[in-house]
């Protein structure tokens, strides 16, 4: 899960870039990075921490041109180190930055064929910079001057990368004083939409992961980009796009909508609150099917993502809703966080519990979802501690017994605390005087409903079953073993070693 932004305009772009960051920060808090274009000229700036700390007014100053591209990242299967953060940039051919949220499922095999066939060399273990090389490699067959390339060459070469390229992506790339490239996977797994502005003095475009950045900024949201479809912004701000993928079709990740975007945030044709939403009361009626005498005196979700859920659900079982939890807003997301016992901690300096609203109390608690498990067991705990009679969980997803290997940060299969458990055995684990999850089938109906022509969902967290079907048992082990928690932990220690990144500046050549 990370954010990706590109903006083509007529006056410079900096600023834009880097509110759109800050609205979607909430998709990676690890590092932050910016690239700009000024003529033939790329400035690009990038470093480990939020878009505020990372982008100071000296950066700024330095990061001129009319369109540019950014991204905000939290690490996946590759490491923390600040040499990963992106955009990542190639000077041949044209001078090429990208950036790009998801993750590559054949990502060592073409690893491996660039360095032994294309012969371009690779940095760091990150799938971006693969995406980035395989893009240019195949740019660079068209041996096309920089003047002389055109829209159905670019396009010629997305085609190619998705026959290369397994896994869920969703890119921004931009080729130095040619144009912005946007482009999503032939499942369209990961989210990427464009929106437009016109004014008296320029028309401009935005590319962003989710519809609440191009809202934000004050752009019209025209579309979200279509499975295997690429859009290319001249810095004229013309626009063209095309199907660039042979076989391709809808499967989005249905995770979006559970927790990863924002609730105001719509993602092909569907709103992520309204989904919330039904979700909330499909599992208000699995427990008055379950449990149609239940002793609920109050339901208080965890914030903040729980929430929307909750209030349909309290209000459906008929009994009080009530905020028991206040969240201190400057503790990042938990489930991302590496390490058990920071996650630990973590969770007691996020949360402080009400407690008038827990004493002598059974209390339903409400959340998105159960991954680890951490994070449930210390909440339950402080309801406990609270006052609370009994101590009810409720989870608005199914259970998560499977890795995600298509960019969000559930590590290993062993690490979750669902997997091989049963429901009761879950409830055991994280102390719940009763536990329930919401049915899968409920679960895609209540995303469904917003756009009934999206027939398949990504669910293989759930049911452990990958859209793209090149997932195998070797695989899973292979990511198990670089995404587990030791794995991470030894990462941070190495990263001491190493120095931010600073201001550069390279010129674009053929």
């Amino acid at each position: 899960m990370c954010g990706i932004i590109g903006i083509v305009a007529r006056s410079y772009v900096n600023q834009t870039i880097f509110d759109g960051l800050t609205v979607l920060q909430h998709r990676g808090q690890d590092a932050a990075g910016m690239a700009t274009c000024d003529g033939s000229d790329i400035y690009l700036k990038k470093s480990n921490g939020l878009a505020r700390d990372v982008f100071h007014t000296r950066h700024m100053l330095n990061l001129t041109g009319n369109m540019g591209i950014g991204h905000v990242r939290y690490p996946t299967a590759g490491c923390s180190s600040s040499a990963e953060a992106q955009p990542f940039y190639v000077n041949s051919p044209y001078g090429i930055t990208l950036a790009h949220n998801g993750n590559l499922t054949n990502g060592d095999r073409l690893r491996n064929n660039l360095m032994t066939k294309d012969l371009r060399h690779l940095n760091t273990q990150s799938d971006s910079e693969i995406l980035l090389n395989i893009l240019a490699h195949e740019l660079q067959r068209m041996h096309k001057s920089h003047n002389d390339l055109q829209p159905y060459d670019i396009f010629k070469a997305v085609g190619r990368l998705h026959k290369r390229c397994k896994g869920g992506y969703a890119v921004v790339a931009m080729i130095a004083g040619v144009g912005i490239l946007a482009f999503r996977d032939p499942y369209a797994i990961r989210p990427v939409a464009f929106g437009k502005k016109t004014t008296d003095l320029e028309e401009q475009y935005i590319v962003a992961s989710e519809s609440v950045a191009i809202d934000a900024l004050g752009y019209e949201f025209l579309r979200d980009i279509e499975p295997g479809e690429a859009i290319f912004i001249t810095p004229q701000a013309e626009l063209y796009s095309k199907q660039c993928a042979k076989k391709y079709k809808y499967a989005p990740c249905i995770f979006e909508y559970v927790y990863l975007a924002r609730p105001d945030s719509i993602i092909d044709n569907i709103s992520v609150y309204k989904t919330r939403l039904r979700m909330g009361e499909a599992l208000a009626k699995k427990i008055l099917k379950s449990q149609p005498e239940h002793d609920i005196d109050v339901v208080i979700p965890i914030p903040d993502t729980g929430r929307t859920a909750a209030i349909p659900l309290a209000f459906k079982l008929g009994v009080k809703f009530r905020e028991g939890f206040i969240k201190n807003r400057y503790i990042p997301r938990t489930f991302i966080m590496p390490g058990q016992s920071i996650r630990k901690k973590s969770v007691r300096q996020k949360l402080n519990a009400i407690d008038l609203e827990f004493k002598n109390k059974t209390v339903l608690l409400v959340d998105d979802s159960i991954v680890r498990g951490t994070t449930s067991r210390e909440i339950i705990q402080m309801a406990r501690e609270a006052g609370a009679k009994k101590v009810y969980f409720a989870s608005a997803a199914p259970a998560v017994r499977f890795t995600n290997v298509y960019g969000i940060d559930m590590p290993t299969m062993e690490e979750l605390i669902a997997h091989n458990k049963t429901d009761e055995e879950v409830a055991k684990e994280i102390r719940a005087d009763w536990l329930i999850y919401q049915e899968l089938n409920d679960l895609v109906a209540a995303a469904k409903e917003g756009n009934p022509k999206i027939t398949e969902f990504d669910s293989s967290c759930f049911t452990g079953e990958y859209v793209t079907g090149d997932v195998t048992k070797d695989y899973l082990e292979h990511i198990s073993s670089t995404r587990n928690d030791a794995t991470k932990n030894q990462h941070e220690m190495d990263e001491e070693s190493l120095t931010d990144l600073s201001n550069s500046k390279y010129v674009a050549t053929d």
